[in-house]
């Protein structure tokens, strides 16, 4: 059975067809997630959904646990993240209501933990893709199917927030050709590509930020309004993409570690051993 973890809003595993079958508090080497696991059934597919900012919504994108929320479903044995987003649209093209399965990655946060390394073990992933490419095909093939409104690329470029872009900034990000601008997908995909788990977002534009001055300024009860209307859409999409995923992978993801970590064996920690023993005991 496929076990795929769903990071969203709290209420992403209310879909038609789970089967929840217990909650799962976990503490990591990184401390607590943000929240308990919703363990589940979906067919013939396990599905772990976490709230990313916590039930009730109480931690900013700056305080959420990444690395533990990551390090969590990996001790649940997820071979597959869906990161359910929010993100404001800075195209045209792309309107409020639409979706969004997003292939680049701009980082502009400066707050945040990235990587489950250091303290005396270093290791080098490759990026360059940061999305998985097999399960972002499979969100675009079943968003297909639906009739769905949906955009089969994009650059996200994730800022640190709270507040939202100044107009300057918004036009800025246009100039760099960023469609996109989101709070939290970053740390998310690079900390599952260093535990190896396939990761892909699904993207749900919500307003059009502040640079488009035909239209209003993003306001967060429209924004509200609109990403309740597209979570819908978005457990719909999830219901019908992940019976597409197979196993045993065959993608890079899979195996991200195998050369990245250049530290001499001898040399790493105990301790550092101890904690990272679920990413690296099969190469160290």
């Amino acid at each position: 059975m496929n076990t795929v973890g769903v990071i969203g809003g709290s209420g992403l595993y209310d879909m038609a067809g789970l089967t929840v079958s217990e909650r799962v508090r976990l503490v990591t080497p990184f401390g607590e997630p943000s929240d308990e696991f919703v363990c589940g059934t979906l067919g013939e597919t396990r599905l772990l959904f976490l709230p990313r900012h916590g039930r009730g919504h109480r931690l900013l994108p700056s305080e959420v646990n990444y690395r533990a929320n990551i390090y969590g479903l990996k001790q649940l044995g997820a071979e597959w993240i869906i990161s359910v987003a929010s993100v404001g649209s800075l195209r045209e093209h792309i309107r409020p209501g639409h979706l969004v399965i997003p292939d680049q990655l701009i980082d502009r946060t400066y707050r945040r933990p990235s990587t489950f390394f250091g303290n005396g073990i270093v290791a080098h992933v490759a990026f360059a893709d940061p999305f998985c490419e097999v399960l972002r095909t499979s969100l675009r093939e079943a968003g297909g199917e639906l009739g769905i409104t949906m955009h089969a690329r994009g650059t996200y470029v994730c800022m640190e927030g709270p507040q939202f872009s100044t107009r300057a900034e918004s036009l800025l990000h246009r100039q760099w050709g960023a469609d996109l601008i989101g709070m939290t997908n970053v740390q998310e995909a690079k900390l599952a590509r260093e535990a190896e788990i396939c990761f892909a977002t699904l993207a749900l534009a919500t307003d059009y930020d502040c640079w488009h001055t035909a239209e209003a300024d993003v306001v967060i009860a429209e924004v509200l309004r609109v990403l309740t209307e597209n979570v819908a859409k978005a457990q719909r999409v999830i219901a019908a993409a992940v019976p597409r995923l197979r196993a045993p992978r065959s993608c890079a993801c899979a195996s991200a570690l195998k050369h990245a970590i250049i530290t001499d064996r001898e040399r790493i920690p105990e301790d550092i051993k101890r904690d990272l023993r679920l990413l690296i005991e099969k190469y160290v």
